[in-house]
């Protein structure tokens, strides 16, 4: 899991331009920053298609992109990919997967020093029709250099429940609102289910999670992506 950690972190850097170099078992995936902004609106696009616009998270314009990736079983090739809405098997999801973030060379709203948060949430617990247990905290990680890298919760892969159809698993990428280049101080959430949140107090139509979370540590959200999974069992 350190491993995974690092790796995240690593990528993170080659966006903000710090070279470090992590012994890890996982390949370093290295981007262009050749982003431009047809790549940006697609994915906002597909946010909104798949209604994870509004439904979890407000509408924002990314301001770059986020691409993830699985090992096939334990070899170290990580071409298990999130494309913006493929359905993935479960199975494939089990081991924490590569996170590489491009920017767009346009952007000014990045700087060095900053804490980068990567969060994995599921709307739909225990099932899109009847999400009475949304949302699902999957993962949350910060990083703010290479010492300094902070699982604040512990990869849980996808396991959708049988018979509750296609969950979508959000992963989301976060910098503090204020651009501060203090240290955050995030909060655990309390629970996975509901994110630690009482979804008759702090919830809308049932549903409280990343985006309340989100908000309450000073987080705006900067890139976006998902995947389907389903239980074989329908």
């Amino acid at each position: 899991m350190a491993s995974n950690i690092l790796n995240f972190l690593c990528q993170i850097l080659l966006l903000i331009q710090v070279t470090s170099s992590f012994p890890t078992e996982q390949q370093v995936f290295e981007g262009d920053g050749s982003i431009h902004a047809d790549n940006i609106l697609k994915v906002r696009a597909e946010l909104q298609k798949a209604e994870i616009i509004p439904t979890v998270i407000n509408d924002f314009i990314p301001s770059m992109t986020l691409n993830i990736a699985w090992p096939w079983k334990d070899s170290s090739h990580y071409n298990i990919t999130s494309e913006l809405g493929n359905t993935i098997k479960p199975s494939r999801l089990q081991r924490s997967p590569n996170v590489l973030v491009d920017d767009d060379p346009t952007s000014t709203s990045l700087t060095k020093g900053l804490t980068f948060v990567l969060t994995l949430t599921d709307p739909d617990a225990p099932s899109r029709d009847d999400p009475k247990w949304s949302e699902m905290c999957h993962w949350i990680v910060a990083a703010r250099g290479p010492k300094d890298v902070t699982e604040v919760v512990e990869y849980k892969p996808p396991g959708p429940p049988p018979k509750t159809g296609k969950h979508r698993y959000v992963f989301l990428a976060w910098l503090p609102a204020n651009r501060t280049t203090e240290g955050l101080h995030l909060v655990k959430p309390k629970d996975r289910q509901h994110w630690g949140y009482d979804p008759d107090v702090d919830g809308f139509a049932g549903r409280v999670g990343v985006r309340k979370w989100a908000s309450e540590m000073g987080l705006m959200p900067i890139a976006a992506n998902f995947i389907y999974a389903q239980n074989k069992e329908q």
